[in-house]
C-alpha cells in the first residue's frame, strides 16, 4: 500500500481513538432516507424483475471482463447483464431430482427451505466454462457451465455429463455458510462435509496437487466454525510465498460451555503438500489469528464486536498490501450493535511473525510459547524467500510438523488500525451484514466510500473525515430501501467501472447506482452541505463531479461542506425555496405548522414576530408549544399567539429559512357569529349548498367597508376546497336511496352545524378512499 494512504487512515484513526471517551456512538441520521418507491421513482435502480419460482439469491462472481454477473438461488443459476440486470438474462434451471427431494424429506428436512438445489459455489474455470456446485437437496454436486468465449454469444448451459460430488466443495445445509477461491484449477474451499454439520474444514480439491484438509475433530484448529471470505493475497514477488487468507468466526475453547465466538484471520500456502509421517494429507502451514475490533470505555474496558460478518479487501497499488475492512456484530441479545474495523496487512504479518500462543494444560492460560522454535519457522512455505533449498512440505522435519499440530493459534491479536473501529451503531433497530468500498477522487482529495447493507433490507452511503477538534465526523450520505420486501442484505458487489452497486437478498437481486446528486437539491448550498464525494454543484444542478470538468462554477468542498464561501452568487436559490402561507386557527383549538428542512441533519429553530415593528422571539417547547420533528404545534390557541411564524435551518453554520406562516388566531365569537349567519341565511339542503358557497364568496367581494375578522373564516369556506366538499355532497346525494334521503333532508340545520366543529387542516386530512 502507498505510504500516503496508510498515513491517511492512520491519521483518521488516531482521531479516532483519542476521542474514544467523549463519543457517544448513536445511530446516525441519512441525509437522504429513500424508501423502495422513491428509489424506484430516481430511475437509479433496476430491479430483477422475471418471476421465478426460486428464492435466496446471492451474487457469486463478477466477471467484467464478459459484462456478467453470476448469481445463484433455489434451483436456479443465473448470468446477468452488468449494464442492466434486466436485459436478457441467462437462465439456468438445475434443480435436485424429484427421488433425492424425497429422500432429504424422508430424512426430516424442510421441502422449501432444504430440500432444493441452492447454488452455493461459481467459480471461473477458464475463459469458456464456470465451475458451479449446489447443495443438491442435502447431497452436494458440481459441473460446469459453458458461458462462451464472449458475452456477445449469449451461451450459457450446463454440462451434466461432467456431474461429479460437491462434498468438501459445497456445504449440504443451505443455511451454512461457505467459502471458496479457484486458483490454478484448484479449488479451496471452506465448508462442512457432512450431512449433521459436525466436521469443518479447509479443504482442496480438483488440480494435481494432492487433495488437503484441516485437522479432523481437532478444536484447536477449528471449533464449529462460520466461513465469512477467503483472499489471495501474495506475501513478496516469489509466487511460492503466495498464501491464501481465511475470515471465519468460531467458538472458543477456553470456555466450552459459554457462547463466547472469536473472529478468526487463517492462511495456508497454496503450495502445502503436508507432512511426511504427521498430518499426511493435512495442511502444514495453516495458522490463524484472533481479530479484535472493539472500543475502549473509560473504564479501560473495551467493549468487544465479536462475529465477523463480511469482509471487503479494498485494492491498492500494492498488490501485497490491501486494505481490510470487516464488518462485526455483538454477541449476545443484551447488547446490539455493529462495527466495521479497518486493518493493514503489515499488521496481519507482523502478528503471523510473532509468538505462538502455548498452553501447558487443559487449565492453564495461554502464554506466548518461550521455547526453542524449530528450523524452518512453522508457517513458512517451501521453497520461498525463507526456504529456497526446501521444495516441499514433506521435506520438513517432524519437529516442525508436530509443533504446527499442537499450535496452530497466535498469541498476540489483530487490532485495527489505531485500535479502534471506523463506524460504529449500537442501540439501532438493524444491524451491517455486507459491505462494499468505492474510492473516490474529490476536488480536495481522495475518500472511501463506504456501502453496509442491513439486515433490515437497506444500504447506506457513509464516508468518515478527520475533524479539526481531534475528532472524526461520520455522515450517512443516504439510506434507500433496495427491495419492495425488506429482507436481509446477503451479498454486494460494487464496480467502479460502471458506477454501480449489486445488491442480493433471499427475495431478490438489484443494482444501482453510486450516486443520486439531485436528490440532495436544487440548491448550491444543499448540494455542497450533503459533502457527497460523487457530487459537485455544476451551476445549474447538483450532479456527477467530474476531476476532468473544466466549468468554473462547480463547486464541491467535502471536507467543510462550506456553502457560505463555495456558493457565492447561487445562495439566492436558498431563499426562493422558501414556501410562505396563511393559516387560521380558533381560540381554544389547535394548530399546528409544518416546517420539514430537506435535511434532516439540520438544526430547526422556530422564530415569532407578532408585527412588524416586534423583534423575533424563539419558539421552544414548554407549556402549549410543542416542537416536533414535523413542526410546530401550538395547542389551546390565544388570540396573542397570532403573528409570522419564521422555521429556520442550520447546518454546518449555514442558515437559511425554510418557511414562513402568517398565523391568524380567530376568536370563539367571531366563528359563533359566522356559523349563525350561514344558518339563518343559507338553509343547509342539498339542492343549494353550491349556491350557497357562491353566495357567500359574491357577497365577499362586493364593495364595502371593512370585512369584520369573522368574514375571513367565511371567505376560506368559498374557496376550491369547499366547492369540492359541495361536489362531493352532490354526488352523494345523487346516489342516495329516497327514504334514506329524506331522512337526512329532514335534519334541522342546527344539528349539522353543530357537528362542523374547527379543526386544523393540516392535522385532519381528508378521507380520500371516500373522495375518490
Amino acid at each position: 500500500m502507498p505510504a500516503s494512504g496508510l498515513l491517511f487512515w492512520a491519521s483518521l484513526l488516531t482521531v479516532a481513538w483519542r476521542a474514544a471517551h467523549s463519543k457517544d456512538y448513536l445511530f446516525a441520521t441519512p441525509r437522504v432516507q429513500l424508501s423502495f418507491k422513491a428509489l424506484k421513482a430516481t430511475g437509479t435502480a433496476h430491479f430483477f424483475n422475471f418471476l421465478l419460482n426460486t428464492t435466496d439469491y446471492r451474487i457469486l462472481l463478477k466477471d467484467e471482463d464478459h459484462d456478467r454477473m453470476y448469481v445463484g438461488s433455489k434451483d436456479y443459476i443465473l448470468s446477468l447483464d452488468l449494464h442492466d440486470i434486466n436485459r436478457e438474462p441467462l437462465i439456468i434451471h438445475w434443480a435436485a431430482s424429484p427421488q433425492r427431494i424425497d429422500e432429504c424429506i424422508l430424512s426430516g428436512k424442510n421441502s422449501n427451505g432444504e430440500c432444493g438445489n441452492f447454488i452455493r459455489l461459481i467459480q471461473p474455470w477458464n475463459r469458456t466454462h464456470l465451475y458451479v456446485c449446489g447443495t443438491g437437496a442435502y447431497n452436494p454436486v458440481c459441473t460446469f457451465v459453458n458461458r462462451g468465449r464472449k458475452a456477445q454469444d449469449y451461451i450459457f448451459y450446463l454440462e451434466p455429463e461432467k456431474l461429479e460430488s460437491g462434498k468438501g466443495k459445497c456445504p449440504y445445509d443451505p443455511k451454512v455458510d461457505s467459502v471458496s477461491a479457484l486458483i490454478n484449477e484448484e479449488l479451496y474451499a471452506g465448508v462442512y462435509i457432512d450431512f449433521m454439520g459436525t466436521d469443518a474444514a479447509i479443504f482442496r480439491t480438483l488440480g494435481k496437487q494432492t487433495a488437503m484438509r484441516t485437522d479432523q475433530y481437532n478444536s484447536r484448529w477449528l471449533n464449529d466454525p462460520s466461513f465469512v471470505h477467503a483472499q489471495l493475497i501474495p506475501d513478496s514477488a516469489e509466487r511460492n510465498d503466495d498464501k491464501l487468507y481465511f475470515f471465519f468466526r468460531e467458538k472458543s475453547t477456553d470456555a466450552p460451555q459459554s457462547p463466547a465466538v472469536y473472529s478468526r484471520i487463517g492462511r495456508i500456502c497454496l503450495n502445502d503438500d503436508g507432512g511426511h509421517c504427521c498430518l499426511v494429507n493435512k495442511w502444514s502451514t495453516f495458522l490463524k489469528a484472533r481479530l479484535i475490533c472493539s472500543v475502549p470505555g473509560p473504564d479501560g474496558i473495551e467493549t468487544h464486536f465479536d462475529e465477523l460478518q463480511a469482509v471487503f479487501v479494498q485494492q491498492t497499488q500494492d498488490v501485497k498490501n490491501p486494505i481490510i475492512y470487516a464488518v462485526f456484530a455483538s454477541s449476545g441479545s443484551v447488547f446490539k450493535g455493529s462495527a466495521v474495523c479497518v486493518y493493514s496487512m503489515a499488521d496481519i504479518r507482523m502478528v503471523f511473525n510473532g509468538p505462538f500462543a502455548h498452553k501447558e494444560g487443559p487449565n492453564y492460560q495461554w502464554m506466548p510459547f518461550t521455547g526453542k522454535m524449530p528450523y524452518p519457522r512453522p508457517g513458512t512455505c517451501p521453497g520461498g524467500t525463507f526456504t529456497p533449498s526446501m521444495k516441499s512440505t514433506k521435506d520438513y522435519p517432524d519437529e516442525v510438523i508436530n509443533f504446527m499440530r499442537s499450535h496452530p493459534l497466535m498469541y498476540n491479536p489483530v487490532y485495527p488500525l489505531q485500535r479502534r473501529p471506523l463506524v460504529v451503531r449500537t442501540n439501532a433497530h438493524y444491524r451491517f451484514t455486507t459491505i462494499a468500498v468505492d474510492q473516490v477522487d474529490a476536488a480536495d482529495g481522495r475518500y472511501e466510500v463506504l456501502f453496509l447493507g442491513t439486515d433490515r433490507g437497506t444500504v447506506q452511503k457513509v464516508i468518515v473525515l478527520p475533524k479539526d477538534d481531534m475528532e472524526t465526523e461520520e455522515l450517512m450520505l443516504e439510506e434507500v430501501e433496495v427491495f419492495k420486501v425488506p429482507a436481509p442484505i446477503k451479498t454486494m458487489t460494487i464496480s467502479s467501472k460502471r458506477q454501480q452497486l449489486y445488491v442480493a437478498s433471499a427475495v431478490g437481486v438489484t443494482h444501482l447506482g453510486l450516486h443520486r446528486c439531485h436528490a440532495y437539491g436544487v440548491a448550491c448550498a444543499d448540494c455542497c452541505l450533503a459533502r457527497d464525494p460523487y457530487c459537485a454543484w455544476d451551476g445549474k444542478f447538483c450532479s456527477r463531479y467530474s476531476a476532468s470538468s473544466k466549468r468554473r462554477s462547480r463547486r464541491q468542498d467535502i471536507r467543510h461542506g462550506n456553502p457560505i464561501r463555495q456558493c457565492r452568487g447561487f445562495n439566492s436559490n436558498v431563499s426562493k425555496n422558501t414556501v410562505e402561507s396563511v393559516q387560521y386557527g380558533v381560540e381554544g383549538s389547535t394548530a399546528f405548522l409544518e416546517c420539514q428542512p430537506r435535511s434532516p441533519q439540520a438544526t430547526v429553530k422556530w422564530l415569532l414576530q407578532k408585527d412588524a415593528s416586534d423583534r423575533r422571539k424563539e419558539m421552544r417547547s414548554e407549556g402549549r408549544v410543542l416542537k416536533t420533528e414535523q413542526g410546530l404545534l401550538l395547542r389551546a390557541l390565544q388570540l396573542a399567539d397570532g403573528g409570522q411564524y419564521t422555521c429556520t435551518a442550520t447546518e454546518n453554520n449555514f442558515k437559511h429559512t425554510v418557511t414562513r406562516v402568517q398565523l391568524h388566531v380567530l376568536s370563539r365569537e367571531a366563528v359563533r357569529a359566522v356559523l349563525a349567519q350561514a344558518e339563518a341565511s343559507v338553509p343547509l339542503s342539498p339542492g343549494n349548498a353550491a349556491a350557497a358557497a357562491a353566495a357567500a364568496a359574491a357577497s365577499l367581494r362586493a364593495p364595502g367597508p371593512p370585512t369584520p375578522p369573522y368574514q375571513e373564516l367565511a371567505q376560506l369556506l368559498a374557496q376550491p376546497e369547499m366547492g369540492l366538499i359541495n361536489q362531493y355532497c352532490q354526488g352523494y346525494w345523487r346516489h342516495t336511496p329516497p327514504s334514506h334521503k329524506e331522512g337526512l333532508a329532514g335534519l334541522k340545520a342546527k344539528e349539522l352545524q353543530d357537528q362542523k366543529k374547527p379543526r386544523n387542516r393540516r392535522n385532519h386530512p381528508p378521507d380520500t378512499d371516500r373522495l375518490t
